[in-house]
């Protein structure tokens, strides 16, 4: 009878940690999963922070730039860094700016359109700038600027930027494309590039590449998939915008897994 009870407290004490044992691997999978789940963003938004040069001219310069916060203090860099980026794009230069030195740039070609004839008009800007979707880690950050530059307006040209917040780096669309489904990427994409030519004048289709490359291109996602972006006149002169829509479909199969499961 002692044997028996002393095997049976044995088999319950064996029974016991493997129980424990399973409890213990259940909370580290969990702890491991929240450690995946980076908080939700607090946006808040604000204006830049720059100064702009003292002005006793009639027509002075404006710049008035609508930015975002958010408690990640990388996230708000990089922020600033695309919002210098844009600035800059609009002078044609694509230094390594912080956002006051773009905006030091734009003045001084603006003080130069004005020099050239007393009634040019000094340069105008106008930014706008939001989290246009959070997936996880993944952020999609969206620009709108209105400017006026030596009497040429541009109202509401918008760039895209991605993120992922766990790696604290911006991401190309090459960034997250399976390697072995860009030749799957590159059809889908001259294909809608060939509908968009067609549709376009005849002097565009004569100076237009005869095909498109998308490796650098502005990229978004949204609830269905993710899509290119061109804006007016940046694959040719006189054209038109061009937007490339992937369906769900079609985006679950180039995305890598990993990015895929989380993004959608």
């Amino acid at each position: 009878m002692t044997v028996l009870c002393v095997s049976s407290l044995a088999l319950v004490a064996c029974d016991s940690k493997k129980e424990q044992g399973k409890n213990d691997q259940g909370v580290l999978q969990s702890e491991k999963e929240n450690a995946d789940i980076l908080p939700y963003l607090n946006i808040q938004e604000a204006q830049a922070d720059y100064a702009l040069p003292f002005c006793e001219k009639k027509n002075c310069i404006e710049i008035d730039i609508q930015t975002i916060k958010t408690q990640d203090t990388w996230l708000n860099q990089w922020i600033a860094n695309n919002q210098s980026h844009v600035i800059q794009a609009q002078i044609d230069s694509k230094q390594n700016m912080t956002l006051q030195q773009a905006i030091n740039a734009f003045v001084k070609k603006s003080d130069a359109w004005q020099e050239e004839f007393p009634k040019n008009k000094a340069f105008e800007l106008h930014m706008q700038t939001r989290m246009a979707s959070q997936r996880n880690q993944y952020v999609l950050l969206q620009v709108s600027i209105n400017t006026l530059q030596a009497d040429v307006t541009i109202k509401e040209r918008q760039y895209f930027f991605v993120a992922d917040r766990k790696l604290k780096k911006g991401l190309s669309i090459l960034d997250v494309i399976s390697p072995n489904q860009q030749n799957q990427l590159n059809t889908w994409v001259q294909e809608k590039y060939a509908e968009w030519l067609a549709k376009q004048d005849t002097d565009v289709k004569k100076h237009a590449p005869k095909k498109l490359y998308w490796g650098q291109a502005d990229w978004f996602f949204d609830g269905e998939g993710v899509g290119l972006h061109y804006r007016a006149n940046e694959i040719v002169e006189d054209a038109t915008q061009l937007d490339i829509y992937l369906s769900k479909e079609q985006t679950q199969k180039i995305l890598k897994p990993e990015v895929f499961q989380k993004m959608f």
